[in-house]
């Protein structure tokens, strides 16, 4: 599948970039093209390589023309860039949406054009019944993903989707806070301890990826069937890995836009949802401008399901999720002293 093939990954010096960057070296690319903002961030991933295969463009997919040439010759695109921190969205709204919403329209656009044969775009469980500018513009991003797939109808050009939950140690995330207060000797900060997030792996994004990538049709949406903790049981489980038990913890209430429990699939999505085993397939909705049957009639089994959250599926007691994390990259690095281990 991936003989003498070109790839291009976007936000390819990121958490989810660096992963797929490390999956994907040994594979029989002709080219790997790491498309970012960074150019500190590609120096280090490009001295850390030193693999001519490697090519890196400097860019954003903000700007339509630098995309358009990063793209040209492309065979297949992991669409990973994107403006994450629920609390700098939320702060510069119109930021989050040239990112994840007009900059998704550009990769999509260029990579039509250029008759690129695969595209797998990276969504949130934010999205779903989102509450916060983050979680409104991958919401508006997947709309777009679903759109531009109808218009790759009739071309070379597949269209996909995944969209996961919190991703375990990735940058930005809970995890690495927790190892700095404890390093710091502040208490752990704890929003609810009640509350519930999907967690899954670096690795486990990437699968889902590899997934949709070979199984997904155009405007197909994928998810995986991820477990669940509470932010307590969480907390609990980092102090046990790093033998910090009866570290003090400080419950500071909900922040701004953040939910009690995330859904990765609504009600609507459930009705229709097509079960993969690990994963759920979304089917694209592929109505036209004619409503009438979708209005006047109606839907009986969207009445009668219940969407996928962090509140129903399997949930991890402490002794399952010290598992996970003991085998962490990110958590042996920093058993063994290693700075920025699993980025």
């Amino acid at each position: 599948m991936f003989d003498d093939k070109v790839l291009l990954i976007t936000g390819g010096t990121g958490s989810f970039g660096s992963t797929v960057l490390r999956r994907f070296i040994s594979e029989p690319f002709r080219e790997i093209r790491i498309f970012s903002r960074d150019e500190k961030k590609q120096e280090d991933q490009r001295l850390h390589y030193r693999d001519p295969r490697l090519r890196y463009y400097i860019g954003d997919v903000r700007d339509l023309r630098s995309i358009a040439s990063a793209v040209q010759g492309v065979d297949y695109i992991f669409h990973a860039a994107a403006l994450k921190q629920v609390p700098s969205c939320e702060f510069h709204p119109m930021e989050a949406v040239k990112t994840n919403v007009i900059g998704t329209d550009n990769l999509l656009e260029a990579a039509i054009a250029a008759g690129v044969e695969r595209v797998v775009c990276l969504s949130t469980d934010k999205a779903v019944y989102p509450i916060n500018a983050m979680g409104i513009s991958k919401a508006l991003m997947e709309k777009v993903m679903v759109a531009k797939s109808r218009l790759a109808l009739g071309t070379k050009t597949v269209i996909t989707g995944t969209r996961y939950g919190n991703v375990l140690a990735s940058r930005g995330s809970v995890i690495p806070l927790f190892v700095d207060q404890v390093r710091k000797g502040l208490p752990l900060t704890i929003t609810d301890p009640g509350m519930t997030r999907f967690v899954m792996t670096l690795g486990e994004a990437v699968d889902l990826v590899l997934y949709a990538f070979a199984h997904g049709g155009n405007g197909d949406l994928f998810v995986q069937k991820a477990p669940a903790a509470t932010i307590d049981i969480l907390a609990r489980s980092v102090l046990e890995v790093l033998g910090a038990e009866g570290h003090p913890m400080k419950v500071i209430g909900t922040r701004h836009g953040e939910k009690l429990y995330e859904t990765l699939l609504s009600r609507e999505e459930m009705a229709i949802a097509e079960d993969r085993g690990d994963y759920y397939r979304v089917p694209p909705d592929n109505r036209d401008l004619n409503y009438a049957r979708f209005v006047e009639e109606g839907e009986k089994e969207i009445t009668e399901a219940e969407d996928f959250n962090s509140h129903n599926t399997t949930r991890l007691d402490q002794a399952g999720m010290t598992a996970i994390l003991r085998r962490l990259d990110y958590m042996q690095g920093v058993l063994s002293g290693r700075e920025g281990a699993g980025e």
